[in-house]
């Protein structure tokens, strides 16, 4: 039977109260060896400032699972993604449309592999980060996004316009620097904790990871896993972005500043 928690204070609303589509609503306490992949349901404005600052700091795995209901404002939701919660919905939101979401939080949290190893790089989607010899790399969403989407395909080349196709969700080519700012904030990253080299920019624009013109780290190289198929970025974009110095633009419309 599917499950899911309630983590606000007060009753469950009826309008969200997913025991109408026969799931059961379960209690916090987790019993041994029960699965974690339970969406968990909550309303900002129902939660105190100490479970406020509970959620916001639990583990990246706990919070993608969060989603947020009756969130009216626009920004509002934005920013709630950016803080790695897994979803926000407005009070417009039916029933059957928070099942559906709350049924990608699970397949997304039961699919997705946590961590990819490119050799002495590993990377953490749920933590949305790098380590290099056990040492975080302190990326920021989209540096991260970035190289996410290039270890799709190790060592071969991905064009500028599908990074920004995957990773901006742009079809267009837009008038700003933004991807390679990106790129080279990534590089520079990477080249502190050894790794010169790791991006390529080919001639024709395109980036990729070349693995074996890396600089080695201090300590054994982790070996590279059998090739992985391609895997939606929607898990790790939906945690947040970093806001941009050129925010791209759709043509005519203007700019979203950062919350």
């Amino acid at each position: 039977m599917r499950r899911f928690e309630w983590l606000a204070v007060g009753p469950l609303p009826a309008a969200w109260d997913l025991r109408r589509l026969g799931w059961r609503l379960t209690e916090c306490v987790r019993a041994p060896g029960e699965d974690e992949l339970h969406p968990l349901l909550a309303t900002p404005q129902g939660l105190s400032f100490a479970e406020w600052l509970a959620l916001t700091s639990s583990a990246p795995r706990r919070r993608v699972r969060i989603i947020m209901l009756g969130v009216a404002d626009s920004a509002e939701r934005a920013r709630l993604l950016r803080l790695g919660f897994g979803d926000a919905l407005p009070p417009t939101a039916g029933i059957e449309e928070l099942e559906e979401r709350a049924l990608l939080r699970i397949r997304q949290a039961g699919a997705l592999p946590r961590y990819r190893q490119l050799g002495p790089l590993r990377l953490d989607l749920l933590a949305r980060d790098g380590m290099v010899a056990g040492r975080a790399l302190a990326l920021h969403p989209r540096e991260f996004a970035l190289a996410w989407r290039l270890s799709d395909e190790p060592g071969g080349p991905v064009a500028a316009e599908v990074l920004l196709r995957d990773v901006w969700h742009l079809e267009f080519r837009p008038e700003t620097n933004s991807l390679a700012v990106h790129v080279s904030r990534l590089r520079g990253k990477l080249r502190l904790a050894g790794l010169d080299g790791l991006i390529e920019t080919l001639p024709d624009g395109s980036y990729r990871l070349a693995l074996t013109s890396a600089s080695p780290v201090q300590g054994p190289g982790l070996p590279l896993p059998p090739a992985q198929g391609k895997l939606a970025l929607d898990a790790h974009l939906r945690l947040g972005e970093e806001p941009a110095e050129q925010e791209m633009t759709t043509p005519g419309a203007r700019p979203r500043h950062a919350l």
